[in-house]
């Protein structure tokens, strides 16, 4: 009997693939095989500790990267497409790299729940990189900030850290901008633009949900209380905090507290 390949060799060999394209498909190749069986529940290699990344887009410091010009304008335009696309190119690594990193500990539900958004993310790219193409550009065209995967360095040691910071974070702040920047791409007349945001922020809702259900898993069985366990790990990982305003509908549908988004903008 030929034995399975183990998942988390398969999860970092998509860490390690850096072309787009060819990560999109290794993405959701890897999900694919998880949810069909074909990946034994096993963790033979450590996780990289950064992912593969393609020649381009040039990664710059956030403070050194180039303003958008006006938002109407066509380089704005395609400015914001390009960064929405960059993250989610290193969302699919975030999400891998949560289910490669974490698995072992949290078990085969976890995973197959962190490789399914990690497929979601996959697709979320794809269209955003062909919208781009569509408007006359394409992902790597311009530059993008390097400082998304900080998160995911400082909190390479603690899954509750990784829970708090990401999915309940950096992802969360996706359902608070997402609306404006629907309603911006509707008053340009982007009827395509507006479909991709849409779905996008309906399954990023699911995402940090996702977060949601496993650090309040993992609150109970250490005896802690979820909402402050929340807040003294983002306050010891993300000092700066929250921004509001938040979306309010969207961060309750994903079971986030809304006393403790507040207690964290304050």
């Amino acid at each position: 009997m030929i034995a399975k390949p183990d998942v988390g060799g398969a999860i970092r060999g998509a860490l390690l693939t850096a072309d787009p394209a060819a990560k999109v498909m290794a993405a959701r190749r890897v999900a694919r095989d998880w949810r069909l069986g074909r990946l034994a529940f096993a963790f033979e290699d450590a996780m990289p500790a950064q992912p593969a990344r393609p020649g381009r887009p040039e990664l710059l410091p956030p403070k050194e990267m180039p303003r958008r010009g006006k938002g109407g304008s066509d380089r704005g335009r395609i400015a914001l497409w390009h960064a929405l696309a960059h993250i989610e190119f290193v969302a699919i690594d975030l999400a891998l790299d949560m289910a490669g990193r974490f698995g072992g500990e949290m078990g085969p539900a976890f995973v197959g729940d962190f490789l399914a958004i990690a497929a979601d993310e996959a697709m979320h790219f794809a269209i955003l990189n062909r919208h781009l193409v569509a408007l006359g550009s394409h992902y790597g065209a311009h530059p993008a900030h390097d400082g998304l995967w900080q998160a995911a360095e400082a909190t390479a040691h603690d899954v509750a850290a990784r829970l708090a910071v990401v999915p309940m974070v950096l992802e969360a702040r996706g359902l608070d901008v997402t609306p404006a920047t629907i309603e911006r791409a509707r008053s340009q007349g982007d009827a395509a633009g507006v479909r991709i945001l849409e779905r996008i922020l309906d399954d990023e809702i699911r995402h940090v949900a996702v977060g949601v259900k496993y650090l309040n898993a993992f609150a109970k069985r250490e005896g802690l209380d979820p909402k402050n366990l929340w807040i003294s790990l983002v306050r010891r990982h993300f000092p700066g905090g929250l921004k509001p305003p938040f979306n309010d509908s969207a961060r309750s549908s994903a079971g986030l507290s809304l006393e403790a988004c507040a207690a964290l903008a304050s």
